[in-house]
């Protein structure tokens, strides 16, 4: 079993799962349900892929599932700024995009260290 205190990206990717769960269901309260799912689909995608790059078969599948989490936080970041640019939606936090963003350096950096391991 994984210990997802010890791995930092799977930590941060499994907290900010849950503040994208709870600005979507901010959304829903709202009757924003198509956005609030763009929102919940894209936000949890990323540290599901993570997690499931814990237990890649090669490096090749690690790589592979770390780049369909970058893609899905890349997706997020646009939804979220949507939502800031538009007078329709709650306010967001400044912490999601600076999470995200952190999240994206990571993701990144393990991708670039991934590729250099393998060759």
């Amino acid at each position: 079993m994984r210990d997802e205190k010890d791995n930092l990206i799977v930590k941060k990717t499994f907290d900010f799962a849950l503040e994208a769960i709870d600005y979507s269901e901010k959304l829903r309260s709202l009757h924003k349900y198509e956005m609030a799912s763009q929102l919940f689909r894209s936000g949890t995608s990323i540290g599901a892929n993570v997690w499931e790059a814990q237990n890649a078969e090669s490096t090749a599948d690690f790589i592979h599932k770390f780049k369909i989490a970058a893609k899905e936080a890349d997706e997020t970041n646009y939804w979220f700024r949507l939502c800031k640019a538009s007078l329709h939606y709650p306010d967001l936090k400044a912490q999601y995009f600076s999470e995200l963003q952190f999240i994206t350096r990571i993701t990144s950096k393990i991708i670039s260290s991934s590729k250099k391991s393998r060759e």
